[in-house]
Parts: C-alpha cells; sequence; structure tokens
C-alpha cells in the first residue's frame, strides 16, 4: 500500500504556521481549531481552487492568485476573502478583519455546529470569489493623501527630501500600511522614532511588511 504523500497544507493542519514558539507542539492554536478547521478544509477541497501553503498557513489559489485563506487564533478559527468587498454577500456573514481593513473580509468560527450551518452561505461565497477571480474584477484602489500623513511624518517629509522622494514613490497601500503602523504610537517621541528606524527601509522603496 502506496503512503499518502504529506502536502504542505497538510503541515500547517499538523503543526501549524510556525511563526510563534508554538509551532509543532500540543499547544499550537490549529490543535484547538482541528475539527473546525477538518470541516472549512471540506467545504474548500470541493471547490475549484487549489490548496497550498503560504505564509505557514492554508491558503486556497486560482491559477496562481490568492483567493482565501483558513486559520487559527486563540478565540476563534476563521475563513478569509482576500477580496472579500467584491462580492454581494446576501446572508450577511463577511465582517472587516479590522477597522483599516480594506478588501479583505472574514468570518469567524468558534464550533462546528456554526459552520455546518453556514455552509450553503459559504459554498456560494466560495463560487463567487472564484468567479470574481476569473474575470479580473479587483476592489478599488484606496487612494491616500496628505491628510492621511501623521504630523510626523509630515514634518519629516519637508525636512528630508531624499526621503520624500522614496515615500512618495511607494504604492498607496504601502504608504498607507506605513502611515497606521506611524499613528499607531500614542507619543509624539515614539511615532518619531517609528519613522527613523524605518528610514532605510523606505529609501529602498520597501513596505512596512517586507
Amino acid at each position: 500500500m502506496v503512503a499518502k504523500k504529506i502536502s504542505e497544507a497538510d503541515i500547517y493542519f499538523k503543526e501549524g504556521c510556525g511563526r510563534c514558539s508554538l509551532g509543532g507542539t500540543p499547544t499550537c492554536k490549529v490543535h484547538s481549531w482541528s475539527k473546525e478547521l477538518s470541516a472549512l478544509r471540506k467545504i474548500l477541497l470541493k471547490s475549484a481552487l487549489t490548496e497550498e501553503r503560504k505564509w505557514g498557513v492554508a491558503c486556497y489559489t486560482l491559477s496562481g492568485k490568492n483567493v482565501i485563506m483558513i486559520g487559527a487564533f486563540k478565540e476563534y478559527c476563521s475563513i478569509s476573502f482576500f477580496n472579500g468587498s467584491l462580492l454581494k454577500d446576501p446572508s450577511r456573514i463577511l465582517q472587516k478583519a479590522g477597522a483599516n481593513t480594506q478588501s479583505a473580509r472574514i468570518i469567524r468560527f468558534t464550533s462546528v455546529a456554526e459552520i455546518n450551518k453556514l455552509a450553503p452561505a459559504i459554498r456560494q461565497l466560495i463560487d463567487e470569489a472564484v468567479l470574481a477571480e476569473q474575470s479580473g474584477k479587483k476592489p478599488v484602489a484606496y487612494k491616500i493623501t496628505e491628510s492621511d500623513f501623521p504630523g510626523e511624518l509630515k514634518n519629516y517629509l519637508q525636512s528630508d527630501p531624499v526621503f520624500q522622494k522614496a515615500f512618495m514613490s511607494l504604492t498607496p497601500g504601502r504608504q498607507r500600511a506605513y502611515c497606521i503602523y506611524i499613528s499607531g504610537a500614542k507619543q509624539a517621541a515614539t511615532r518619531m522614532s517609528r519613522i527613523e528606524k524605518n528610514r532605510e527601509k523606505r529609501l529602498a522603496g520597501k513596505g512596512i511588511m517586507d
């Protein structure tokens, strides 16, 4: 009997994403939600999407393009739609992952019963996400203006033309992520520290997560 080949995605469901010290241990969050993740996985494996492992987690793609992810967290597990803002969502079950989320949408679960109850709506969203990807539709790109810049960043840009040129050459998404990162600090000194700390990255054209 030929042993079943272990896929990259299988590693996630067995060991977790590996991005923290709990990876590969019994306390990894994937084990807290193993039944729920399995239920979501079964639904996705019946779709037109290809199962892969990206960023350590299970990711479902179409022609190499990211469409859906599933993941485990401390208080819930989830299914996330990269371009969820494009979906009609007649059942109104999609949510923004956070206040600053643009196009991604998420559904959180804490039991298999919840997943089973919403299974028809989930399948409908998956099919719609596939059609949206096939059509080439994209969410409206976020446009950032100087009014979105923290005060400390505005002053720094004016005082450093080299940095200003590099920053303004970044994509709007990277500029926005950088502004959110700076604004997240409560004290002005910390905001300035975040600007100066990441100066070389900006000069190299890199985003906050690069």
